[in-house]
């Protein structure tokens, strides 16, 4: 217990303390050359075993809009969408930092309205800090002064689908690296506590990581980067569709759910389930009246 009165350690599954992921911890783990592991999440369930995996960072991302809530792309996903689901993340979570994915046209009209959003996830759903895709400079300043801590995000950016003519590899030119590059920076100068770099060539992230003092974390943009951040479903192959490239599938849950469900069709119409004992029974006092009066009506009616 910290002399604040808040709790800054949680255990494990294994019982082992664990100190609660903060901005100075992520920025620590780049100091000292350690990798940060980021995934998303989207509710309850998976938020806790997600961060009973000691995961450092969470992210609920608006990818939640394809995976969770069906939608063709993330652009309609919204704040009232987003605060519902960091909510139940948060309400999982012990150790892992929480993070909110800002939703489109949430930051994109005026800075005032993008620091009212972004202090709403923290005050309203527990969110320890806010995603904003571009270099956004000045915004990423505003949200400081507001307290909100910021990761950045450059590169293949999704809420920009329709400006960047569909999900393309970002920087391949020489005038396409020199803007990351300098986007990169400037973020870094303006504060950003994390910077997610995807769907750029593992040359240029390489140079980015090499460049700035915030941790990069990257997503199909090669194993130099500080950490990495994949979608769960993903990794999971819930995600109903084809996997990009970078990602790398751990697990093939879809195909346990489906197993499972099918099971339970067939013995439910095979009269297997439930079983006898998967039944609740009367006790033998209530279950002797009953036949007592079951005879008795059946002795009336002869």
């Amino acid at each position: 217990m910290s002399i604040t009165g808040f709790n800054t350690s949680s255990k494990s599954n294994s019982g082992d303390p664990r100190r609660k992921v903060t901005v100075s911890s992520i920025q620590q783990k780049k100091q000292r050359q350690e990798r940060i592991t980021c995934l998303t999440a989207y509710d309850y369930a998976t938020a806790r075993l997600v961060d009973e995996a000691a995961i450092d960072m969470i992210l609920v991302g608006d990818s939640l809009g394809m995976v969770v809530l069906g939608y063709d792309d993330t652009m309609a996903v919204t704040m009232e969408e987003m605060l519902h689901h960091t909510r139940a993340v948060r309400r999982a979570v012990k150790s892992a930092m929480v993070i909110a994915d800002m939703p489109y046209g949430s930051y994109h009209a005026d800075e005032d309205g993008a620091v009212k959003n972004a202090v709403r996830f923290l005050k309203e759903s527990g969110a320890e800090a806010v995603k904003i895709e571009g270099a956004r400079i000045e915004l990423v300043k505003r949200l400081l002064d507001a307290e909100v801590p910021v990761m950045g995000h450059i590169g293949l950016t999704p809420q920009s689908l329709h400006k960047m003519g569909g999900f393309k590899v970002q920087g391949k030119s020489l005038a396409a690296v020199e803007k990351l590059m300098k986007d990169a920076v400037a973020l870094d100068r303006a504060g950003v506590f994390s910077l997610v770099l995807e769907g750029i060539p593992r040359e240029v992230a390489t140079m980015i990581t090499a460049e700035v003092n915030t941790a990069t974390i990257g997503i199909g943009a090669g194993p130099d980067c500080d950490g990495q951040v994949l979608v769960l479903h993903d990794i999971l192959n819930l995600s109903f569709g084809d996997a990009p490239k970078f990602v790398r599938r751990y697990a093939d849950v879809a195909g346990q759910i489906s197993n499972a469900v099918h099971s339970f069709k067939s013995e439910v119409e095979a009269g297997v389930f439930p079983s006898e004992d998967e039944s609740y029974h009367l006790p033998k006092e209530t279950q002797s009246a009953l036949e007592t009066i079951s005879e008795r009506k059946r002795a009336m009616r002869r």
